[in-house]
C-alpha cells in the first residue's frame, strides 16, 4: 500500500490544511466528472484518472454531490493506536494527573467501586460516560449512514477532536485556569528582629567571607548612603563584586553605648547576658552619671536628625520597655510619631504628669468594637417594642397592653449610679457590707492595671509630643535599672545612620549548605543566618540582594522581638499623606523609603515567615 511522504497513522493534519485538500478534491472530481469519467468501488484500484496519490481505502459513490465528488473514508480509522475521543475518556486521578480509559473499564469501576466512591466522583464519571455514550450514539448512526453532505471531512477523528471538548473534573481545571497574583512587596513591618534564616535551593555562599575592597567600598557605600542597581537575575552571584558590596552595606547599624564584652541587645529578660560580665559601673556612681550624660547627648542627636528628616526611624530599648521614633511620613503619618511597649499604669500616669498626650490604640480599637456590637443589639431590642406596639394596636384589650408595657419598665427604675434602693425593699441594707469608696476606685481602676505588661498597653504619642516625651526619657529614673545586672546601664540606641556617640556594628552573616529529605530523595538546600537588631531597612534590603540572586526563589523564617510586634498598629486617626513628605536626604534606598511609608496592615503581630517563588511574595504574621 503506497503511502505519501512524511505521513504517519498518528499524525494529526491541521484543520486548514485539511480544508485545503478537500477544496482541491472536489475541483479534480469536478473536472474528471465533466470529461465524463465514473468511478465504483471496484475500479477504485485500477482507474488512476479518479484515484489521488493517497487513498488507500474504498470509494462512496454520493448522488447528493452536486459535482458529482467522490468521498473517502478515513483508512486509518481502524488502526488502535489512533486517537478517538469518542472511544476514550479521560479520568483524572487525585494528583490531577489525566489518563485514558476505555468505557467499559469506567463502567467496571463505577459497579465494583460504588461503595467507597465519594460524592463527587460519582457525580462527574456519570457525567463523563453520559457524554461517552453520546458519542458512541452518533458513531452507530453515521456507520449506517453511508451518506456524506458537501462540508463533510476526508477525516472525521480530527475535527471530532475540535468540537468535542474534553470532560475535566473542577480540581483538575482549578490550578491551571486560575492563576495566583503577583505580589512584588510583602507588607511593611516595624518590629525588630533577632534572627533571620534563608534557604534556598540555589547557593547562598555569596554572602559570607568578603574581600577586603568589597568590605570597605560596603561600608563606605553606607556612609555616603550611595546604592548600586543590580539587574533583575544574576547568572553568577558568588563573581558578581557589586551584590557583595551591596550585602555588607545592608549588614550596618548603628549603636550607643557600645561594649565590646556585652551584647546590649535585647535588654528586656536579658539577665543571663550580663551574668558574669564585668560592670564597673555598678558601683561608680560617677561613672554611672558619665554614661548617663553621654547617652542624653546621642538621644538629642537622634532627635534632631529625625525632626530635620535626616534619620527615617530610631529605636530606644531599656530593661522594661521599647520605644520607636518615626520621622514624618512614615507609616502613613504626616507628623512625628512615638510607641511605647509595653507600659505601666505608674509610667502612663508620670507621662499624664509632664503634660505628655497619648493614646492607647488597641484598647481604644477594641472599645469601638464593643461600642459598635452594643449599637447593633440595641437596635435589634428597639425593634421588638414596635413589633409589640404594632399587636397592641391590633388588639381590642388595648387597657390590658399598656399594663403589661408599664409592668414590664419596672427594671428600668434603678439608679444608674449603682445604689443600692433595692437592698431597702428586701429588708436587708444593714446585714451587707456596702463596698466603700476605695475599693468602687480599685475596681473601677482594675482595667488599666491588668493591660500593664500586655501587648495592650501600646502607648502612641504623636507631635509636638515627642519633644516632650525625649526630655522626660532623659529625667526619668525609671529609665535605668537601680539594681540587678543592667544597674546603672543606659538603654540602648539604635538607627540606621550614624549619629553623635554612636559606633558602627554589622549583623553576623553566615551560611551553611545541607541536605534536605524530600520524599524518597535528598536535596541540596543552601541556607543563610544572620543575627543582630534587624532594623526594618536592613531586612527590605537583604530580601531585594537576595531576589535578584537567587533568581527569585527563596524562603526565610524571621524571629521577632516580642515587645516591638505590636509597633505594626496602625489606628484612624493617621493620615495618608506621607508620600508627600521628602525623605530622600534620610540615607535610605528610595525602593526601602516607599515601603515604610505605606501603613502598615499587620495590626498587633508581626512577620514570621516570607516566601518567594517566581518573584512573587507570599507571607506569614
Amino acid at each position: 500500500m503506497s503511502q505519501q511522504a512524511g505521513y504517519s497513522p498518528s499524525f494529526k493534519r491541521p484543520a486548514e490544511i485539511m480544508r485545503m485538500r478537500r477544496k482541491r478534491a472536489r475541483s479534480e472530481a469536478g473536472v474528471f466528472s465533466g470529461h465524463g469519467s465514473t468511478g465504483s468501488p471496484g475500479q477504485s484500484a485500477s482507474s488512476p484518472d479518479s484515484v489521488r496519490p493517497f487513498s488507500p481505502g474504498p470509494l462512496f459513490n454520493t448522488q447528493s454531490r452536486s459535482g458529482g465528488g467522490i468521498k473517502r473514508r478515513n483508512p486509518f480509522a481502524n488502526i488502535e493506536n489512533t486517537y478517538s475521543p469518542r472511544k476514550k475518556c479521560l479520568v483524572y486521578n487525585d494528583d490531577g494527573n489525566a489518563e485514558a480509559a476505555d468505557r467499559y473499564k469506567v463502567k467496571k469501576t463505577l459497579t465494583e467501586g460504588d461503595e467507597d466512591m465519594s460524592t463527587e466522583c460519582r457525580g462527574v464519571l456519570p457525567l463523563r460516560l453520559t457524554q461517552v455514550e453520546k458519542h458512541q450514539h452518533r458513531d452507530t448512526s453515521r456507520k449506517e449512514s453511508v451518506t456524506f453532505s458537501e462540508d463533510d471531512s476526508l477525516f472525521e477523528e480530527e475535527e471530532e477532536d475540535v468540537k468535542s471538548p474534553l470532560l475535566k473534573s473542577p480540581q483538575a481545571i482549578a490550578p491551571a485556569s486560575i492563576a495566583p497574583p503577583m505580589c512584588t512587596e510583602y507588607p511593611a513591618d516595624w518590629s525588630l528582629k533577632t534572627r533571620l534564616l534563608f534557604t534556598s535551593p540555589l547557593s547562598l555562599s555569596w554572602a559570607q567571607h568578603p574581600k577586603a575592597q568589597e568590605e570597605a567600598l560596603g561600608l563606605s557605600q553606607h556612609c555616603r548612603a550611595q546604592f548600586s542597581t543590580l539587574p533583575h537575575s544574576l547568572q553568577d552571584p558568588r563573581s558578581c563584586s557589586e551584590l557583595r558590596c551591596a550585602f555588607q552595606q545592608s549588614l550596618v547599624y548603628w549603636q550607643h553605648p557600645s561594649l565590646p564584652w556585652i551584647s546590649l541587645f535585647p535588654r528586656i529578660n536579658a539577665e543571663r547576658n550580663f551574668t558574669g560580665k564585668s560592670t564597673p559601673w555598678a558601683q561608680d556612681t560617677a561613672l554611672q552619671q558619665s554614661l548617663m550624660s553621654e547617652w542624653s547627648v546621642s538621644l538629642s542627636s537622634l532627635y534632631n536628625l529625625l525632626k530635620s528628616r535626616l534619620c527615617p526611624y530610631f529605636y530606644l530599648c531599656s530593661y522594661q520597655f521599647t520605644v520607636l521614633f518615626r520621622a514624618a511620613g512614615l507609616g502613613g503619618s504626616s507628623s512625628i510619631t512615638a510607641f511605647i511597649s509595653p507600659t505601666t499604669r505608674g509610667f502612663r500616669e508620670a507621662m499624664k504628669a509632664e503634660g505628655i498626650e497619648f493614646s492607647l490604640p488597641l484598647v481604644e480599637e477594641r472599645r469601638k468594637s464593643r461600642e459598635q456590637q452594643n449599637l447593633t443589639e440595641s437596635q435589634g431590642e428597639e425593634e421588638e417594642p414596635k413589633e409589640k406596639a404594632q399587636e397592641c394596636s391590633e388588639l381590642k384589650e388595648g387597657e390590658d397592653c399598656r399594663a403589661s408595657d408599664e409592668g414590664g419598665n419596672d427594671g428600668y427604675d434603678e439608679d444608674e449610679d449603682g445604689s443600692f434602693s433595692w437592698l431597702k425593699e428586701m429588708g436587708v441594707q444593714d446585714k451587707i457590707k456596702k463596698p466603700d469608696s476605695i475599693s468602687i476606685q480599685l475596681r473601677k481602676e482594675g482595667h488599666a492595671v491588668s493591660l500593664d505588661h500586655k501587648p495592650e498597653s501600646v502607648v502612641r504619642v504623636e507631635g509636638s509630643h515627642t519633644f516632650t516625651l525625649i526630655n522626660f526619657l532623659i529625667n526619668c529614673r525609671s529609665v535605668v535599672a537601680s539594681a540587678g545586672s543592667q544597674a546603672g546601664l543606659p538603654p540602648t540606641l539604635l538607627a540606621p545612620i550614624a549619629f553623635r556617640g554612636a559606633a558602627m556594628h554589622t549583623l553576623k552573616a553566615r551560611s551553611v549548605n545541607v541536605k534536605s529529605q524530600v520524599g524518597s530523595t535528598f536535596q541540596n538546600i543552601s541556607s543563610l543566618e544572620v543575627t543582630g537588631p534587624i532594623l526594618p531597612s536592613s531586612l527590605y534590603t537583604i530580601t531585594t540582594l537576595l531576589r535578584s540572586a537567587q533568581k527569585g526563589n527563596f524562603s526565610a523564617a524571621l524571629y521577632t522581638h516580642t515587645p516591638t510586634a505590636v509597633m505594626n498598629t496602625h489606628t484612624a486617626k493617621q493620615q495618608d499623606t506621607g508620600g508627600s513628605v521628602d525623605l530622600s536626604g534620610c540615607g535610605l534606598h528610595p525602593a526601602s523609603i516607599q515601603q515604610l511609608q505605606q501603613p502598615s496592615s499587620l495590626g498587633k503581630t508581626a512577620l514570621t515567615h516570607i516566601s518567594m517563588n517566581n518573584y512573587s511574595y507570599t507571607w506569614k504574621n
